[in-house]
This record gives C-alpha cells, structure tokens and sequence, in this order.
C-alpha cells in the first residue's frame, strides 16, 4: 500500500473515531419540568461568571469584584478589593483549600480556612456554593427548595444557610441566577452576576 493511501486510512479512522465520542446532552428548555433542570444544572462541570459580591458579617462587611472559574471539582475565585490591597485568589478542590494573598503568599488548607474565618468573620461554603450560584442544591446534603412560577428555585434552605434568588438571566441555552443572597445568623453575602459563560 502506498504511503497516501496510508495517511488517508489513518484520517479516516481518526475522524470516525471523533464522531464517536459522546457530547453532553444540550440544555434543556427554561420551561422543562425542575426534576429534569436541576441534575443537568448540578452535574455542570465547568463554567464562568463575573460579578460583584457584597458581605456583612457581625457588622463587619467589604465589597468586591468577583471571578469564578469552575472546571470539574476545582473553583477557583478571584475577589479584587477586599482583603487587603489587591486581589485575593481562593482555589479548592475537594478538601483542599489555598489562598494566595494580594503579596503573593500561599497559605493552604487550615491554614488557608482560619485566614478566610479571620478575615470574612465566618465560614464559607464554598463546597456548596459551586451548586448554589447555578441555583440548584449541593446534592451532597438535604435541602429544602422552594420554586417561582417558571420552575426555577425562588429561594433554597440547606446547612443552615437560607439562600434567595431575585432574579435570573439567560446563558448558554440556561436560565441562570443573576442575583441571590444568602443568610446564615449575622451573616449576609449578596452576589450579582454581570457575565455567565458556559
């Protein structure tokens, strides 16, 4: 056989084998039923979203600019502003926790958990979070949800958190939060959302 027609068998074969793989279902309509919704929006895996973020905790509170970065079980989340000069970079995945200050440190795990305590005046969830700026539950622990009329969550109680969605924009063939709060004790976070993307 001839060297162009192996090359030209190896291209073959390559493009078939990539029609092969399996994409990922499309979206679902905003108007399909919330227990088809919300595993589609709780298995998302990778997203963006830029916003600003607004915290009172024990009447301590500081406004930021915010940048998530979701891909698989790593968030990354860059906050500009608050905490000292500069911006602040949060990476977890997992159990891991690490914290890379606007001087540059690297403070990692408990460490990592006792600065943001320190600094914020209480714990973040951020194993939840990840599910709760999509406006779904984290699947991992109960929650109590309650829907508006067009099947999306108005508001979310889980882990002691009360979580409430104001309002909702369209991204990437999703209805997505554009504005929510969440409250625990004396603790109130507000997250508006500028940019989703997909």
């Amino acid at each position: 056989m001839r060297p162009s027609a192996l090359r030209l068998g190896a291209l073959v074969a390559l493009l078939a084998l990539d029609a092969c793989r399996t994409l990922p279902p499309p979206p679902l309509p905003a108007s399909a039923p919330w227990d088809q919704r919300r595993p589609q929006l709780q298995a998302l895996q990778r997203f963006q979203l830029k916003g600003r973020i607004a915290v009172s905790a024990a009447g301590n509170g500081f406004n930021a600019n915010l940048r998530w970065q979701q891909q698989g079980e790593r968030s990354q989340l860059l906050l500009e502003g608050p905490l000292g000069v500069g911006g602040t970079q949060i990476t977890t995945q997992g159990d891991d926790l690490e914290i890379v200050n606007a001087h540059g440190e690297h403070i990692g795990n408990d460490a990592a958990r006792a600065e943001l305590r320190t600094r914020l005046g209480f714990d973040v969830p951020l194993p939840s979070l990840r599910y709760w700026v999509l406006g779904v539950p984290d699947p991992a622990t109960p929650a109590q949800e309650s829907l508006d009329a067009e099947q999306r969550l108005a508001s979310l109680t889980q882990d002691g958190w009360q979580v409430t969605y104001a309002a909702y924009a369209s991204a990437g063939g999703e209805t997505l939060p554009a504005r929510l709060t969440l409250e625990r004790a004396s603790v109130r976070v507000r997250l508006l959302v500028e940019d989703w993307q997909l």
